[in-house]
């Protein structure tokens, strides 16, 4: 298992940036979902997950609880769980 590391940061053009790294499962989806309350509160929130090697159905709910506020940079790795879960289809994937 690869602990989760998260961290905020604003891009250049004012948009803020969670970015994941490391694994998101049962031992710290309160980190993640916490992290996508703040960082969604009031503002869109582009989530970063280029360095995610496996999320299980707790992050994807996660997710979709914030589908309305956020668009995501994903592993190749990810793309087809999350294109069977429908998110990809709800939420903005940035190339």
């Amino acid at each position: 298992m690869t602990p989760l590391a998260l961290q905020t940061s604003r891009r250049a053009d004012g948009n803020r940036v969670l970015i994941a790294t490391g694994e998101i499962d049962l031992s710290n989806i309160a980190d993640f979902s916490r992290a996508l309350d703040d960082g969604t509160a009031g503002s869109h929130l582009i989530v970063d997950l280029q360095a995610v090697g496996y999320l299980d159905s707790g992050a994807i709910n996660a997710l979709f609880a914030h589908a309305d506020r956020i668009s995501l940079l994903i592993n190749p790795v990810l793309r087809p769980v999350l294109t069977v879960s429908g998110l990809t289809s709800l939420v903005h994937v940035e190339r």
